[in-house]
């Protein structure tokens, strides 16, 4: 394929139509993804006046972090300090920047997963940022016996795939439609056959909440958080909540998306979890609406 034809092939993709029954978040909504510095300025402050460490992890974990789309693990510090902090082993994808998949990179990634899990003698906890919660959903599907669970945060998993504002973006840098990604399908629609933990926000402002939500057999717990889309890397209570949920992976149980039920079971000890208190502190803050959001 010459230069000229590649470029033509991905500026037709960059003007795609979207269905008329499909839409991202908001232009209110994405315009306020401007205020992520400021946000997670004001939440450090918060966290520093009101210091709240969670205890050290019962156990530790081997946890993998996959970064967004265009981003580069380095975003991800915050949350990977934080897990450290609590006793975990912590490691990045290993590729870079996420420029999108593609076979050979994918396959490298697949086996790093593998690699890493007969090294650390135990599945890996694979937390995704965005894009890098479906390849650690696709990863799962593949090599179910090298994960111990899946977190995604803020990731388009369910539903059209250009309900979201990032999608024409995607497809003139990666060459491909969303349609047709290069690595699979199974990281959209059904669940891996992992405990699935799916975080999102009605404040994100790039991905559709209910994309990254999803529904009752999609994932197994659906958690909401107060950020924007860029503020799931650095943000301290994603970090929070992502150890608490790390916390409890031996304790995890399917409950059907009702995180409210298992978050309670949990604080209460009818379902028993290494890290009980940092588990009761999520359960102190029950969000207005736990499983699926209205826009």
């Amino acid at each position: 394929m010459t230069a000229i034809s590649d470029l033509a092939r991905r500026g037709a993709l960059a003007f795609q139509p979207r269905p008329d029954d499909v839409r991202g978040p908001a232009l209110a909504r994405l315009l306020g993804e401007l205020a992520t510095p400021f946000d997670l300025w004001r939440a450090r402050q918060a966290a520093v006046a009101r210091p709240a460490r969670a205890p050290a992890a019962a156990a530790s974990y081997p946890v993998m972090l996959l970064p967004g789309f265009g981003t580069h693990p380095a975003r991800m510090k915050g949350l990977r300090r934080a897990l450290e902090g609590a006793g975990h082993r912590v490691s990045d994808w290993g590729l870079g920047f996420n420029f999108g998949p593609n076979e050979d990179r994918f396959d490298r990634l697949c086996d790093r997963v593998v690699m890493m899990a007969r090294r650390e003698g135990q599945p890996l906890v694979l937390v995704g940022w965005s894009l890098g919660g479906l390849f650690a959903r696709e990863i799962s599907h593949r090599h179910p016996s090298a994960v111990a669970m899946v977190i995604t945060m803020g990731t388009p998993f369910s539903g059209d795939r250009r309900a979201n504002n990032a999608w024409r973006i995607y497809q003139v840098i990666t060459g491909h439609a969303v349609d047709t990604p290069p690595v699979g399908e199974r990281a959209f629609g059904a669940k891996p056959p992992v405990p699935t933990i799916a975080l999102w926000s009605a404040r994100d402002g790039i991905v559709s909440p209910r994309s990254s939500c999803g529904k009752p057999g999609e994932r197994d717990l659906a958690l909401p958080l107060r950020c924007t889309h860029l503020g799931f890397a650095g943000h301290p209570e994603v970090a929070r909540t992502v150890t608490a949920l790390i916390a409890a992976v031996d304790a995890v149980q399917p409950l059907g998306g009702d995180s409210w039920k298992f978050i309670q079971q949990l604080a209460t000890g009818r379902v028993r979890s290494p890290c009980q208190a940092s588990i009761r502190t999520l359960a102190t803050r029950r969000p207005a609406r736990t499983t699926w959001p209205l826009a």
